[in-house]
């Protein structure tokens, strides 16, 4: 006769594909019931927003309907209380650094792409730029330990100090203070290869052992992915916001939303959405030519209800900048009304969905 402990392991070979786990295991599956050959149970999802839901049902009710006298299959769905997530992605606890008692951070942004190389680092550089040329005090977190590129846009190649208290972070020209793993290392070119505790650890020592004093904004650069990293970030740190940058490409958007998702599921903030590489500038005609064809922005940022914060063209003076470590130096003309727009999306207290 069928019972509840059948229908359970079927369900065990269910799978969460972005997760790739169980969902019995992840904590998914509820409030089994067999009513003759009428099975029910609630499948509780990260976010109702999920978009391979549809997989995972379908999955599960194959799996159900393939035991003897299974006559239906009814799934009530639900989205996981906060408790349920915290089983999944259980908060890091957090320990007092040695500079943390010293620190005194009025807001934390993070600034995430999921996909590598749309140029996330570069609008790090530029919105702290930004921000210390309208008289903030920032700082960088470069929390992209295996591809650091914070140091080399800001020229910055010499170990910070450390203290007693702490170590302290580089300053660049204007007075921007950064902190990455490329600043400790005895060469720049050495490869970290690290697993993800000791990134996760590395990232917690940045944020509590670092002496980054008084701050009004503290920019976190974040690696590509939504793996431990980020989850680090989102976690431990007291983000106030999200900034999620893309490229024109649909296959980067797709990428952005699954990193949306993850800031959704762990309730931060997201203030909106960059498109970088967007266009270039013919030197001759002035005419803006879509190098990596139309732009995906907007309906991206529709598609996750967030707002389109601007288009970021390709330029070749932004990447010699960059290369020669003088991104300070280069003019906002195009990147200030992002800037002002995040800054006022954080003013405003903006919320995730």
């Amino acid at each position: 006769m069928l019972d509840k402990t059948q229908v359970l392991e079927a369900l065990q070979g269910v799978l969460d594909p972005e997760l790739g786990k169980s969902i019995v295991d992840l904590g998914m599956v509820h409030d089994v019931e067999i009513d003759g050959g009428v099975v029910r149970f609630t499948l509780a999802l990260t976010t109702l927003a999920c978009p391979l839901r549809e997989r995972m049902l379908n999955d599960a009710q194959r799996a159900i309907t393939a035991l003897d006298g299974v006559l239906d299959v009814q799934v009530t769905l639900r989205e996981m209380t906060a408790q349920e997530k915290e089983r999944i992605w259980p908060r890091q606890p957090q320990q007092p650094g040695l500079a943390a008692h010293l620190n005194h951070v009025q807001r934390v942004l993070a600034v995430m792409s999921g996909k590598g190389g749309v140029g996330k680092s570069t609008v790090t550089a530029l919105l702290a730029t930004a921000l210390r040329r309208q008289g903030q005090r920032v700082g960088v977190l470069d929390a992209d330990i295996t591809g650091p590129s914070i140091p080399r846009m800001f020229g910055l190649h010499q170990v910070p100090p450390m203290s007693p208290a702490g170590i302290a972070p580089a300053e660049t020209a204007t007075g921007i203070k950064v902190i990455s793993i490329n600043l400790l290392l005895p060469d720049e070119d050495e490869a970290v290869v690290w697993r993800g505790p000791l990134i996760s650890g590395a990232i917690q020592q940045f944020w509590s052992d670092v002496l980054w004093g008084d701050l009004d904004t503290l920019l976190v650069d974040l690696p590509p992915g939504t793996s431990d990293a980020a989850l680090t970030v989102m976690q431990v740190l007291p983000l106030n916001g999200i900034v999620l940058v893309t490229s024109p490409q649909d296959l980067a958007g797709m990428v952005v939303r699954k990193a949306a998702r993850l800031a959704w599921q762990l309730r931060v903030p997201i203030l909106g959405l960059v498109e970088n590489l967007s266009y270039a500038i013919c030197p001759q005609c002035g005419e803006k030519i879509e190098v990596f064809g139309p732009s995906w922005g907007v309906r991206t940022a529709l598609q996750l209800d967030v707002p389109f914060l601007g288009r970021l063209p390709l330029d070749p003076d932004l990447a010699r900048r960059c290369d020669a470590g003088e991104i300070e130096g280069y003019a906002l003309d195009v990147f200030q009304p992002i800037a002002d727009s995040i800054t006022q999306r954080v003013s405003m207290g903006a919320t995730s969905r």
